[in-house]
């Protein structure tokens, strides 16, 4: 599947529909995917990479997840932290539509809000923001994606990002640090880069 399905408002292709199952922090998973919409055929490596190790929240507060797909991350973070309010964002209608109906699904629903990026509240702040960024938009398009949600993060709050080594891990990494980030790659596993990113203490 081309890097143009995924990316697209509205996916060309057919919806073909196949049920993604995996495990993390001792709870299985089963997700409806579909073509068109990222990693549909399995659960992404970067993603398990991230949600292996980076630190889980396990209790309430704002969480977002860029760039939802179907949604693993989004369902994973709102089952992890039961008072939780989670945010998924995606520019694809066909991920939103899957992550809306995997939540609802596992029960978790009424905790998810899942929207397209320029449908989040002006005033929204988040305590954690997640995601397994889509590096094949470009360095420009990626960076211009983190300068746009970063600055979102509450005053402690935290972001976990898994980007791959060979699609520009590390220079992230350095692009992070020069704007004024705190950046500790905590994890480096399969090729991913796990980053926690704060804001300066000082």
């Amino acid at each position: 599947m081309s890097a143009d399905h995924y990316f697209s408002a509205e996916p060309a292709v057919p919806e073909t529909r196949e049920q993604i199952e995996f495990g993390v922090g001792g709870r299985q998973y089963a997700l409806a995917a579909s073509r068109g919409v990222f990693s549909s055929g399995r659960l992404d490596p970067g993603t398990a990479v991230l949600l292996r190790k980076g630190d889980l929240p396990r209790e309430g507060g704002t969480f977002l997840d860029i760039g939802c797909g179907y949604g693993p991350i989004t369902c994973v973070l709102a089952a992890e932290a039961p008072g939780a309010t989670v945010y998924a964002i995606d520019v694809n209608s066909r991920a939103r539509a899957l992550t809306t109906e995997n939540a609802t699904t596992l029960g978790l629903g009424d905790r998810v809000r899942v929207l397209a990026p320029d449908e989040v509240p002006a005033e929204a702040v988040f305590d954690q923001i997640w995601s397994n960024p889509p590096t094949h938009i470009g360095k420009a398009e990626l960076r211009e994606l983190m300068a746009r949600w970063l600055p979102r993060l509450a005053p402690e709050g935290v972001a976990w990002l898994v980007i791959n080594r060979n699609l520009g891990g590390d220079s992230l990494h350095a692009w992070l640090v020069e704007q004024g980030w705190d950046v500790t790659r905590t994890a480096s596993q399969r090729g991913f880069r796990v980053l926690k990113v704060t804001r300066k203490t000082s």
